[in-house]
């Protein structure tokens, strides 16, 4: 696949996986914490509540700020790649490289947070640690959702940068005009 290609795919993709899944998902969570809390259903009603209002205003700020941002970003490393493509393809590249070691990392996180989930869903008594439990399960279930996604949209644009760097052997870029293949 060509690089702008290759490129417009993995742009296009965050942006939807922001705007559709990840800032409506965060503002229903905001909405049904708040519910939670207003509605008075006792203490696992509030262990329920308080990760969902949390993890709700960061899915929303992160859905806007991706949802919002990627069109500068593309226009901005489009330019780039006409003025100077191998500087541009230099610093995107290791952009890239930085987010791809970091999927560890993020997949420990929301496991962690699906292994405490279940931890105080099972093995405490109280009901505000098992509501809290509960939501952290669901949270951990959301994140490794988005990150799967994610992930594999950054590995074949990373992949195409690599094969369109200096050097390469392959010449990945193209100055048609890229036709999305696929969404989140």
């Amino acid at each position: 696949m060509k690089l702008l290609e290759t490129m417009t795919t993995y742009f296009l993709g965050e942006k939807i996986e922001a705007l559709v899944f990840i800032l409506p998902l965060g503002l229903l969570c905001v909405v049904f914490g708040a519910w939670l809390l207003v509605d008075g259903g006792g203490s696992f009603a509030r262990g329920v509540a308080i990760p969902c209002v949390l993890m709700g205003l960061l899915m929303t700020t992160v859905g806007v700020g991706v949802g919002f941002r990627t069109s500068s970003q593309v226009s901005s490393l489009t330019t780039a790649l006409q003025d100077s493509p191998d500087g541009a393809i230099a610093s995107e590249t290791a952009r890239m490289e930085k987010v791809n070691r970091a999927w560890p990392v993020y997949l420990a996180v929301w496991a962690a947070f699906g292994v405490v989930g279940l931890g105080l869903r099972f093995a405490t008594g109280g009901d505000f640690t098992q509501g809290l439990g509960i939501a952290l399960v669901f949270f951990s279930g959301v994140g490794l959702m988005i990150d799967g996604f994610a992930e594999r949209r950054a590995r074949p644009y990373t992949e195409a940068l690599i094969a369109s760097a200096p050097g390469s052997t392959s010449t990945s870029i193209s100055t048609s005009t890229p036709t999305p293949t696929s969404g989140p």
